[in-house]
């Protein structure tokens, strides 16, 4: 039988409530929404939606290999961003970090995100094997 596994991920800030930065599941990794935070001070690293972004993916980097994934094996994301007018800034980073096989996406504009980030990233993904 399957059962949930929590993730711990050492080099991805820790989690802001009472939720995991990922679950596993069978073959699938669930990982929760990354903002633009360094890890070192969990705060918002300075820069606007470019440096966030670019931050939020490398903060889903680390979630996705402490669950034995990668970005490569990404199968959806969900993008939330504070202003719509960033779309195309956000687009730029994300495909530095997804450049072939990208994954199925929505992005949504949300009245606001935790801690006034400007962007958040959430994946599935599958197992490394």
């Amino acid at each position: 039988m399957t059962e949930k596994q929590i993730v711990q991920a050492e080099k991805a800030p820790k989690a802001l409530g009472p939720y995991n930065v990922a679950n596993r599941f069978g073959e699938l990794v669930f990982a929760s929404g990354q903002l633009g935070l360094d890890p070192a001070t969990g705060e918002l690293v300075a820069g606007g939606v470019e440096a966030e972004t670019r931050q939020a993916l490398t903060n889903l980097q680390y979630v996705l290999k402490a669950a034995g994934s990668s970005l490569n094996r990404v199968l959806k994301t969900t993008v939330f961003l504070r202003d719509m007018g960033d779309f195309a800034k956000m687009n730029a980073i994300y495909g530095e970090y997804f450049n072939v096989d990208f994954p199925a996406r929505s992005t949504i504009q949300v009245a606001a995100l935790p801690k006034g980030g400007a962007v958040e990233v959430e994946a599935i993904a599958y197992l490394a094997k």
